[in-house]
């Protein structure tokens, strides 16, 4: 597994977020949707064995088949904090993504990006240290405002922290509760949003996620039998 040094307390990693921070690329608005490979990434825990599991799941962009996909097993070596959440789950999946056979591409996670009290989510955080454009999807605005959107595919308002907007709250199906969409390295907010609705054909949450949600549920059965 990618050895990644670990903040040895909750200061030292707020620490960490901040000078990485300085880091993110905000003007570039990623490739075009629909094109090239996009990889979902996404974790899972057992929390009582201190395991974690990441997979990474590549899909051509185009078919939304699968391109190659992989695993990754560790310990658990941070504890749970909100807001530093990406410190549990980076290592598990640069390990994953280092194992891929194939270029990710554009790179989804099942979390946030900009969306985050520093402005530095799995997203960012991940986009950082791999130079990959990366931007985060999640299922609830985590502590952030937004107004509903219209109840139709495609629509959206901005998820706000007072007056800025951090990402979208995106309806993906009619009628379905939207998720939130944001930014997190190389990759703009409009460009993030096509990519959603493109990967959302037939679901709320994007094939991305779904695939490798899927496979690290998997991955953590096998690893703790």
């Amino acid at each position: 597994m990618t050895d990644l040094p670990m903040p040895a307390d909750e200061a030292e990693a707020r620490a960490v977020q901040d000078a990485l921070r300085t880091r993110v690329v905000l003007d570039e608005p990623g490739p075009p949707p629909g094109t090239g490979r996009v990889t979902g990434v996404d974790v899972a825990y057992d929390d009582e064995r201190d395991v974690v599991v990441a997979a990474a799941v590549v899909l051509d962009a185009a078919t939304l088949d699968v391109v190659a996909e992989t695993t990754a097993a560790g310990r658990i070596t941070f504890p749970y904090v909100p807001g530093l959440l990406a410190f549990r789950e980076i290592p598990t999946v640069l390990a994953a993504l280092e194992s891929l056979p194939v270029d990710p591409g554009l790179v989804i996670c099942d979390g946030y990006g900009r969306a985050h009290p520093r402005r530095f989510g799995l997203a960012s955080h991940l986009g950082v240290l791999t130079g990959l454009p990366v931007f985060g999807v999640a299922k609830n605005p985590f502590t952030f405002s937004y107004e509903q959107p219209g109840p139709r595919r495609g629509d959206w308002s901005p998820l706000l922290d007072g007056e800025e907007e951090v990402g979208r709250a995106l309806r993906t199906q009619d009628g379905v509760k939207p998720v939130f969409v944001s930014v997190g390295h190389r990759t703009g907010l409009d460009n993030a949003c096509a990519h959603t609705l493109l990967l959302a054909h037939d679901f709320r949450q994007p094939e991305t996620t779904r695939r490798a949600d899927s496979l690290c549920r998997q991955a953590l059965r096998e690893a703790i039998a």
